[in-house]
This record gives structure tokens, C-alpha cells and sequence, in this order.
């Protein structure tokens, strides 16, 4: 992965061997990664009775957990790291993540990073290094990572060493780039997407021992819950999208830890491309890692913060800071935006701080006298009011007439609490009938949701609805479904802003290429369609 263009291209094997950290270069694959998990819930990051906290990572989460421990040693009592190389490697420079941080060809200078290490001990700007002194670390490297290459990774474990940790270093697998892990689909010495290796070695259970101790074998993994809960409450001004972090994060909380034991916290980063935001990568790291079938058997809570994608150059495969995207100068200590986010979650796990405000959810029913479809050709001509919502429903798709239908739900958005920050929000449909598939016709066709702030024309139905102009086009999309219910993708950031939080948002389904032949579904005859809303009070 990169997020920047290279400073000084050198061909394509020079491009082919860039970071996992900056921009892996190949693309995920479609197979999942891990055993059976608990499905997500959502919640919040309460307080438990923590005691011990760590840090663990791979490729820029092996520098993020790093920068964890070294930052707030206070806090992080060790930590591990695969792929990764020494504590802000980087220095503020792509060029030297780069050339000295992945590949060798410019030097890396241990010295010069212990004296910066240890000035900004002295500045005040990270805990006192003296506090790294026998802490455990875990260092992990592959024969075969030719990404971040071997002696960037021995660094690492010279780094820790200048300051008196117990560093184990493991280099005798001929792993590729990736988490080493018995749960991973990819062979050991492989480099591509989920970047979840199967080395014939039970990789995570080694650094538990070396941080935790003698650890209990593991569990099943699916004995405590998945809590998804919303990392915009954690993040300086209340935005994740802004740091480059994902708007929800997760954490396995053992029926232990749940029930009151006094339990030790694991802070677990995923890899560029890993992100649950990236390209629907999902909970894949969070169910390979091989981490939670631990934490069962060990009284051990895994937090999992997810870094996601910008829609721009700056971090497009959705990396951990460690290296200063964004304009985070401060990014690798006190200070550093996305060290801070997770820190605040750290302080929330352990009861310590002000928590966060509740999330709070409100679910509005569509406005019935409002709703119903429209019905034209193609191109938008000889619009009209479809006349069938009462018998089938609400027409998508071309129907048996060739005419295009599109369906308007409108929906009392005053409804949200004044001056809640809405997080989430997402419709839920129900299938009343149908014949073909309009998802096929097109191959790849796709249902959209137009967001109107408002209405569209008048707020009950008209025959201008077809194509009257929408505040934010395809602001969610319906996956197919044939039968019962669907529920859409969370509205993006733009159709959240775009409900009317003043009286009435509209909605419009409709296909994004007309069908070629008769296919289309009626949904919602029965009952209205729903429109589920997520929000934070500042209050």
C-alpha cells in the first residue's frame, strides 16, 4: 500500500516491495480468515476492572502499538509488533519511511533515534523512558518480508534493548509480510490480502506468554461478546473520518471480565488493508488473529481500533499514523491524534476519565399518506403516480408496462434530538412481492437511496418525484434480497448531514441502470419502511 506518490520510483520490483504499512499492492481476497466469533453488538467501552495493559500490531499497527508503548509507557506495561521497525522510524519523512523504514537503501541510524527518543523523554513529550526498563517486547520477523525488510526489524529489537526491555525476538519463520497465525488462510512465506499467515507456529500464543506470562491454552473464541461501539466519541473533536480512523471500533470482552474478574487489556492494530472500513475487509484480523480464543481462557480484553481509508491521497489504504498524514506532526507522542483516540478508549476501559456520552437510537417509521412510487420510461419521460402501493406495495424496477419505477418514503426527521450528533443511520425494507431480478439486469446493477433534505417537490407524492433533483444521490445502497427483510448500507457522511433535522427528509429508491426486461420488486406493503438513526448527545 501507499498513500504517496514515491519521492524516487525505482521500477516495478522497487514498487511491488513497498509497505503493508503505506500501500500493499495487492488487492483482499474473498475468502474469510479465522474461526466462528461472535456476531457484533452494539455498545459502549465501559469500565472493567483492568489492571495490565499491552500493545500488539502488525506492519503499521506494529508501529502504532510502538508508538503506544513508548508514548505512554506509564500506561503500556509491553508490547509486540511483526513487521515493523524501530519507534518513529519515520521521522516525519515519507522518503525515510520509505527507503529506510521498509528497505535499506538509506540508512537508519539507531543512535540517532535513541538520542530523539530520549530528548523527548527529557521534553516531556513521552513518558519517561526509564519506565521501558524490563518491560516485555515481542518482536517478530519473517525471512520472506521483503516489504519490511529483516534488519529494519532487528532494529526494532536493538531499539527496545537500548532502554533495558526483555525483548524475544522471533526470526526463524520464513513468514511473508503479515500476522502470523494458526487461524490464517494464507500459506507462510505468502504476501497478499488478508495478510493472515499459517507458519505451522502459534505466533500470538508466544507473545501472550512473553507479555502476560505463562498463558492457558486457548478457548473457542466465542465465549465472551464482539462489542461495536463508536470511536467518533474517543477522537479530538469528535470526528474518526478526520484522523483517518473508522467510525466504529470493536472489542472482545470475556464473560470473565464481564462479570467483574480482574482482567489485563490487549490493544490489538490491525495492517493497512485490515481495516473493517476497507473495501468490506470487515472483522477478518478481528477474527483471525488468533487473539480472542486467548483472551477466553486468560482473562484478557482485546481492543481493536480501526484505522480506515481518506478519500484522498493522504492515506487511501487506511494505515496507521506512523509517519505524519494528516498534517500530525505530534503523531508518534503525547499528543498524536490517533495515539490519544486510543488512549481515551485505554482510559474508558479502565473507568478512568469522563465517558463518553450514551449513544442513543430513535427509529421513524415512514410517513404512509407520503409515501408510494413513480412510474416513467427510462429517460425520465411520461412520469406518473403508480397506483398499486396499496395492493403489492412500493414498485423498484421496470415493470411488465416497460415503465422505470422508483419509490419515495418521506420520513419526520425533527424527530432527532436538537443538538444530538447523529453517527449512524440506515432504512430497513421488507419484500412484498416481485418477479426477475433487477440486481441481474443489468449484471451488477445496484439499488440505490437518493436523500432529499426536505422534499423533493410537495412533500406528498407527484409525478416529478422520478427525477426531481436529490441532495445526496445514492446516499445508501439496498443489497439484493428476494424474500423478508434488507437493510441498507449505513447512510455515507453526506446523506447524515443531509437529514433535515428541521421537519421532513425524503428518500428515493431506485435502480442505478434501468432493467432490460421485466424485473422488479414491491416492498413495504404491510408496514412502513424504517429509517433507524444513531446519535450522540453533547449534553
Amino acid at each position: 500500500m501507499r498513500s504517496f506518490p514515491l519521492p524516487r520510483p525505482r521500477g516495478r520490483s522497487r514498487l511491488a516491495a513497498l509497505l503493508l504499512c503505506v500501500a500493499a499492492v495487492l488487492a483482499p481476497s474473498a475468502g474469510t480468515a479465522g474461526a466462528a466469533a461472535p456476531p457484533p453488538v452494539p455498545g459502549t467501552l465501559r469500565a472493567y476492572d483492568v489492571g495490565a495493559v499491552f500493545s500488539a500490531g502488525v506492519s503499521s499497527g506494529g508501529y502504532m502499538a510502538t508508538q503506544l508503548h513508548v508514548a505512554y509507557s506509564g500506561t503500556f506495561e509491553g508490547s509486540a509488533s511483526f513487521a515493523s521497525g524501530p519507534y518513529d522510524c519515520a521521522r516525519g519523512s515519507l522518503t525515510t519511511a520509505l527507503n529506510a523504514c521498509m528497505d535499506t537503501t538509506q540508512p537508519l541510524d539507531p543512535a540517532a533515534l535513541e538520542r530523539l527518543t530520549r530528548e523527548r523523554s527529557a521534553q516531556g513529550l513521552i513518558d519517561p523512558v526509564e519506565q521501558l526498563a524490563g518491560d516485555p517486547v515481542y518482536v517478530f520477523g519473517g525471512a520472506n518480508d521483503t516489504t519490511v525488510k529483516p534488519p529494519v526489524v532487528n532494529a526494532l529489537a536493538d531499539h527496545f534493548g537500548r532502554f533495558g526491555a526483555r525483548v524475544r525476538q522471533d526470526r526463524s519463520s520464513a513468514a511473508g509480510h503479515a500476522w502470523v497465525t494458526p487461524l490464517g488462510p494464507n500459506a507462510c512465506a505468502v504476501t497478499a490480502s488478508p495478510y493472515l499467515n499459517d507458519c505451522g507456529i502459534d505466533a500470538p500464543g508466544a507473545l501472550l506468554g512473553h507479555l502476560l506470562g505463562p498463558v492457558a491454552a486457548p478457548g473457542s473464541g466465542t465465549g465472551g461478546s464482539l462489542i461495536r461501539f463508536d470511536q467518533n466519541a474517543y477522537a479530538p473533536g469528535g470526528s474518526a473520518a478526520a484522523l483517518s480512523m473508522g467510525a466504529e471500533g470493536f472489542a472482545y470482552v470475556p464473560a470473565s471480565c464481564a462479570a467483574g474478574a480482574r482482567c489485563r487489556l490487549l490493544v490489538a492494530l490491525h495492517g493497512c488493508k485490515q481495516g473493517y472500513a476497507y473495501q468490506g475487509f470487515g472483522t477478518r484480523f478481528v477474527e483471525g488473529a488468533h487473539l480472542n480464543e486467548y483472551a477466553d481462557t486468560n482473562d484478557l480484553i482485546v481492543l481493536y481500533p480501526q484505522a480506515a481509508p481518506t478519500a484522498t491521497l493522504e492515506n487511501p489504504n487506511g494505515c496507521w499514523n506512523w509517519w505524519g498524514y494528516l498534517g500530525d506532526r505530534a503523531y508518534a507522542r503525547h499528543g498524536g491524534k490517533q495515539v490519544e483516540t486510543v488512549m481515551a478508549m485505554v482510559r474508558a476501559l479502565r473507568g478512568e476519565g469522563t465517558p463518553p456520552p450514551a449513544p442513543g437510537r430513535a427509529v421513524l417509521s415512514s410517513t404512509d399518506a407520503e409515501d408510494g412510487y413513480v412510474k416513467a420510461a427510462a429517460d425520465g419521460s411520461g412520469a406518473a403516480v403508480g397506483t398499486l402501493e396499496d395492493t403489492y406495495g412500493l414498485a423498484v424496477g421496470r415493470g411488465a408496462d416497460g415503465r422505470v419505477n422508483r419509490a419515495v418514503v418521506s420520513f419526520d426527521t425533527s424527530r432527532i434530538p436538537a443538538g444530538a450528533a447523529v453517527t449512524r443511520a440506515w432504512l430497513t425494507l421488507a419484500r412484498s412481492g416481485g418477479s426477475g431480478d433487477p440486481w441481474a439486469s443489468p449484471a451488477g446493477n445496484r439499488l440505490l437511496v437518493d436523500v432529499r433534505s426536505g422534499c423533493f417537490g410537495g412533500c406528498a407524492l407527484e409525478a416529478a418525484d422520478w427525477s426531481a433533483a436529490a441532495t445526496v444521490a445514492g446516499g445508501a445502497e439496498v443489497p439484493a434480497f428476494f424474500s423478508g427483510g434488507a437493510v441498507s448500507s449505513e447512510l455515507s457522511a453526506a446523506a447524515l448531514a443531509a437529514l433535515n433535522r428541521g421537519g421532513t427528509t425524503q428518500m428515493r429508491l431506485g435502480f442505478a441502470a434501468a432493467p432490460a426486461g421485466t424485473a422488479y420488486l414491491f416492498v413495504n406493503r404491510d408496514a412502513p419502511v424504517t429509517l433507524t438513526v444513531e446519535y450522540r448527545t453533547t449534553a
